[in-house]
C-alpha cells in the first residue's frame, strides 16, 4: 500500500474530531502531519468521490465526513485510495514453466495463486470489519485527550 492509504486513514480519523458540521481544508489537513498539501488533496479528492468525505468549496470549505464514522470501514477507505484490484496478481508464469501448458488457467490452479487468494480475503475481511469508529474508540480509550488536542490543533492552524 502507499502512504496515501495511511495519510487518508488518519485524515478520517482527525476530521470525526472536528467541531460538528466543520470542514477542515487540506492545507491544514496537511499542516496537521506536515505532508505535501497538494498530495493529500489527491487523496482527499479519492474519498469524497468514494463518497467517505463531502467536498464543500467557499471560504468556510473544506473537508468533513459524508457518513458517520460507524459506516466507514478500513476497507472503504483502502479502496478508495487504492482501488478496487487484487494486491496479488497471478501472471500465470507456471505456463512457461517445465510442464506447462498454454491452456491451463494458473489462476485457478496454482498454488501458490490460491495461498496469496485465500490470504487477501482474510486482509480484506478483517478490514471490512473494522470502522472508522472503532478505531477512534480506541485511541480515545488509550489517548483520552485526542479529540480535544485534535480540535485544538485545528484551531491553531487555522490562522
Amino acid at each position: 500500500m502507499n502512504e496515501g492509504v495511511e495519510w487518508a486513514l488518519h485524515s478520517c480519523l482527525n476530521l470525526s474530531w472536528a467541531e460538528p458540521g466543520e470542514a477542515v481544508t487540506a492545507a491544514r489537513l496537511a499542516a496537521f502531519y506536515r505532508l505535501p498539501a497538494a498530495y493529500l488533496n489527491k487523496q482527499l479528492q479519492a474519498l469524497a468521490r468514494a463518497g467517505i468525505l463531502t467536498s464543500i468549496s467557499g471560504p468556510r470549505g473544506g473537508f468533513r465526513l459524508a457518513r458517520p464514522p460507524e459506516k466507514i470501514t478500513l476497507l472503504d477507505v483502502v479502496v478508495a485510495i487504492e482501488g478496487p484490484q487484487d494486491a496479488f496478481r497471478c501472471e500465470g508464469i507456471l505456463r512457461e514453466g517445465p510442464g506447462g501448458r498454454p491452456e491451463v488457467d494458473y489462476r485457478e490452479v496454482c498454488v501458490v495463486s490460491q495461498e496469496m487468494r485465500k490470504a487477501e480475503l482474510a486482509w480484506r475481511r478483517e478490514l471490512a470489519s473494522r470502522t472508522l469508529a472503532d478505531v477512534r474508540a480506541t485511541v480515545e480509550r488509550r489517548h483520552p485527550g485526542t479529540p480535544e488536542s485534535t480540535r485544538d490543533r485545528f484551531a491553531q492552524l487555522r490562522t
